[in-house]
């Protein structure tokens, strides 16, 4: 048959940041995919913001002495940090690892889950309405999430939240 199957067919994954603002404010708590582990620390992936690149130098992994990074940091396994530097025009975000407060982590773990939320309800609704791109899905975010975050950080997932009970 000429038609291709639609599950064989493979889907452009849309993807952009959870947040209005490009990069995050340092002193907030990011969660961060580790991609590699080099010499000057631990390269990530921030998973909140289009997947843009930080960096945990050595110094900030952990407050103990480091025997063994394995135990510390792995690639593939995703990390809270705290933002400890950000340099707009080059794109570096510095982070570190040993900063978190682990009392606050299940904070940390509900902020995440509520912003990746809305970003899955989003990318749900752009592929139902034949978005393409990254940017039809940004400007979804932008009229949606960003304007109701606009009023009180964090406020979309109650809101929609609300409109389903």
């Amino acid at each position: 048959s000429i038609y291709r199957n639609p599950i064989d067919t493979p889907k452009m994954e849309l993807t952009c940041r959870f947040y209005a603002s490009q990069f995050p404010e340092v002193g907030d708590v990011v969660k961060a995919n580790v991609t590699e582990i080099a010499r000057g620390g631990a390269f990530v992936q921030l998973m909140e913001y289009g997947k843009g690149e930080g960096l945990i130098p050595w110094s900030e992994l952990s407050r103990r002495s480091i025997r063994d990074v394995d135990k510390v940091i792995q690639v593939g396994r995703p990390e809270f940090a705290v933002v400890l530097r950000v340099d707009k025009d080059k794109g570096y975000i510095d982070l570190s690892k040993r900063r978190i407060n682990n009392k606050e982590r299940p904070q940390y773990e509900e902020r995440f889950e509520k912003a990746q939320a809305v970003h899955d309800i989003l990318r749900q609704v752009a592929e139902q309405l034949g978005y393409g791109n990254t940017d039809q899905l940004k400007d979804l975010h932008k009229c949606t999430a960003w304007k109701l975050d606009e009023k009180v950080r964090g406020s979309a997932f109650d809101i929609f939240q609300k409109s389903i009970t």
